[in-house]
């Protein structure tokens, strides 16, 4: 076969917000033999291809991405772990010493190793790996005692030794995540038991690496990594002003949960929550006594939620256990669903709420193109979601 014969295919750039990475690649398969480049259409394609293969080539090239090239990939979206409160990625818990901070850890990781909803939040159940690092087994056993009794599980591990960040940290949550991929959530009880150097040598630069290399190994395991810290003792009217060391470590994170009492011998405290992924919150918890649990009193305001997306629901309708499965292109679709809307927008409008399909609903969404052009492709996953 003639080099003019054989097809070249290029990848449309996998770049998506926060990181995140498309479901599935959009390839562009271009057959450029003689006989087919008739149309101006091809023509421009082969110039195009070209253009982005010399742009490619060069030292100083910089992958970007149009805002239509935008609109026709679909990116993985990130499902909670904690509905409305922890999602994938790195958060900090910041508290002031002993003011409950691990009680409250432990607590969300048997709520998320059980499966068991917390306060008013649903909760995907998933292996939990607790490193307590100023702990020790024993004190371990008489806290989970105190606060759970004796019902167990064999999906929340404990650690009370581990290596430093950037010393083989990172190599011995990989092989515990590799022996339980169903890993979630990994807790880090405290900062400063993982962190390289001391405190005088810390600044914003090396607070942002930090925590960035935390982050990076979070993102690509697509779990969330939440780590203990203090916060000063002077007080700031932004709470999140009052976390221990420069803003790099606020700034590189995904969020963080700051809790406070106003005296230390209170029962009662706040928790205040921002993050990339959830509504900013704030909470008011109440220390039972005699579990040591922190038990919810109130929220400061409700939850805002996003409106139901109408072709969403359309799609929820249509793919159903009576029909798991339907393949077919934009215009066949809009047809069916009696839809008023372009076939290309409608395209846009499900690239975009491939993430709601898939975590609410359970619907698995796929778009890709070939010579008869773009095919949409449905598929019930699950239908708990």
């Amino acid at each position: 076969m003639s080099s003019t014969n054989k097809k070249m295919t290029v990848q449309t750039p996998s770049v998506g917000a926060d990181g995140e990475q498309p479901t599935t690649n959009i390839i562009n398969s271009i057959t450029p033999e003689l006989e087919e480049i008739n149309s101006k259409d091809r023509k421009d394609r082969l110039i195009l291809l070209g253009h982005k293969l010399n742009q490619e080539s060069s030292k100083n090239f910089l992958p970007t991405i149009n805002l239509d090239e935008l609109f026709e990939s679909v990116y993985r979206s990130k499902p909670a772990i904690v509905e409305n409160l922890i999602y994938p990625g790195t958060y900090i818990l910041a508290g002031a010493p002993k003011v409950g901070k691990s009680f409250l850890v432990a607590q969300l990781a048997y709520h998320i190793a059980t499966g068991q909803r917390l306060w008013d939040y649903e909760v995907k159940q998933s292996t939990v790996l607790y490193l307590a690092l100023e702990d020790d087994h024993h004190r371990l056993q008489k806290r989970m005692n105190r606060m759970f009794g004796v019902d167990g599980t064999t999906d929340l591990y404990f650690a009370i030794t581990a290596k430093k960040l950037g010393e083989g940290l990172e190599d011995q949550l990989e092989e515990f995540i590799n022996l339980h991929p169903d890993t979630r959530l990994i807790i880090i009880d405290t900062l400063q038991k993982i962190r390289q150097g001391n405190g005088d040598s810390y600044s914003y630069a090396n607070d942002y690496e930090c925590v960035g290399n935390l982050k990076k190994f979070a993102d690509q395991k697509e779990i969330c990594l939440l780590i203990v810290h203090h916060t000063r003792k002077q007080q700031a009217s932004d709470k999140f002003d009052m976390i221990s060391g420069t803003t790099g470590i606020l700034g590189c994170a995904d969020g963080a949960f700051v809790l406070q009492k106003e005296r230390r011998t209170d029962s009662s405290a706040t928790l205040d929550i921002v993050g990339r992924y959830q509504c900013d919150q704030k909470l008011y918890l109440i220390r039972n006594q005699e579990k040591l649990l922190w038990d919810l009193d109130h929220t400061e305001t409700e939850l805002w939620k996003y409106p139901p997306d109408p072709i969403v629901l359309k799609i929820a309708e249509f793919i159903t256990a009576d029909n798991p499965k339907w393949n077919g292109n934009a215009s066949e679709l809009v047809e069916i669903l009696k839809l008023d809307i372009a076939p290309n927008a409608l395209t846009k409008k499900l690239n975009i709420g491939a993430g709601t399909l898939e975590n609410d609903y359970g619907i698995r969404y796929e778009s890709s193109r070939n010579h008869d052009g773009r095919r949409i492709n449905f598929e019930l996953i699950s239908s708990e979601a």
